[in-house]
């Protein structure tokens, strides 16, 4: 009977102590499971913090790149130098030859109004306006020119740099590559952006000088593109793909505007010229009914008043069928 009594008491001790131990070393082994557990959650927390703050570190530099760009365009937009605007039209003269391009053509007309017996008080008056209007007009229709072909020509060079960078050309030797085989004025102006490099001067640096010579929304766009990679890093062939398409999308879009818009230029061109086939059909068929206009006094204020409307009418017309894009 004691052996019985001994027996089961070693039993009860043993559970007891099985009691006591064994839930220990099974809660130890799930606290280290959710130890484990705890601490995987907190590097993929922090994985995710460092990602995060990565992207927000990449969206402020975007944002502080387009903003600095954005204020270079309207400062470009504001007012430009003579020397800058000659270099926008592609015209390789230097400021004082336009200047003095300028004075010969006032002089010129002025001369021509006095042999035409045109009033001696608007001899000077024509020749001033004429000097400074007309070279500048030329300027413009060059510059227009200039930028058209630019932009025409600057999908394309977008789109061999993508080419080249997936072939695994580094960026430089993709520009070298547009440098070489694209058409004017892209060629000249990366060729630039090459010397530029060749001189030390950084990538971001180097390729800014291509906004400096031809403050365009386009060009703008690939300027920022490029300055964002070179800081930021990221998928440039990507980019640079996407960009592509949205150059050619806004060429569409300014052709189709140009479309919609030809009529009212051609309306606003007749109405401008009316007045001026009038008088000449007048003149031819009644030489004499207009004579008064330029030779008395109350003419003369009469014909200065109407060239001034018609020159007031005609910026408006102007103004009002320039569409910005």
């Amino acid at each position: 009977m004691s052996i019985l009594v001994y027996i089961l008491l070693g039993a009860v001790s043993i559970g007891a102590v099985a009691f006591a131990f064994v839930p220990q070393l099974l809660g130890s082994s799930r606290a280290d499971k959710r130890i484990k557990a705890l601490q995987g959650d907190i590097q993929a927390n922090r994985r995710e913090a460092n990602v995060v703050r990565s992207r927000d570190d990449r969206r402020k530099q975007i944002q502080q790149t387009l903003r600095a760009q954005n204020e270079a365009l309207g400062k470009a937009k504001r007012r430009v130098p003579l020397q800058d605007q000659i270099v926008q039209a592609g015209m390789k003269v230097k400021a004082a030859a336009f200047i003095r391009n300028q004075v010969i053509v006032g002089a010129a007309v002025a001369i021509l109004c006095w042999f035409l017996q045109v009033p001696i008080l608007f001899c000077p008056v024509f020749g001033v306006a004429a000097g400074y209007l007309l070279p500048k007009m030329y300027m413009g229709w060059r510059r227009k020119r200039h930028q058209n072909a630019y932009l025409d020509e600057l999908p394309n060079a977008v789109e061999a740099i993508v080419r080249g960078v997936k072939s695994g050309l580094p960026l430089n030797d993709s520009m070298r590559l547009v440098a070489k085989e694209a058409k004017e004025p892209i060629k000249s102006e990366f060729a630039r952006v090459l010397d530029q490099q060749q001189v030390g001067k950084s990538t971001t640096e180097a390729i800014q000088v291509l906004f400096d010579r031809m403050p365009l929304p386009e060009v703008n766009f690939f300027v920022v593109v490029i300055t964002v990679q070179q800081q930021a890093g990221g998928n440039l062939s990507e980019a640079l793909g996407n960009l592509a398409r949205v150059l050619r999308n806004r060429k569409k879009m300014k052709q189709k505007i140009k479309a919609m818009s030809s009529e009212a230029k051609a309306s606003a061109g007749i109405i401008g010229s009316l007045p001026f086939i009038v008088a000449i059909l007048v003149t031819l068929t009644t030489p004499t009914y207009m004579v008064p206009l330029f030779t008395t006094t109350i003419g003369q204020i009469w014909l200065g008043i109407a060239v001034l409307m018609m020159s007031m009418g005609g910026f408006m017309m102007n103004r009002m069928i320039q569409f910005d894009f």
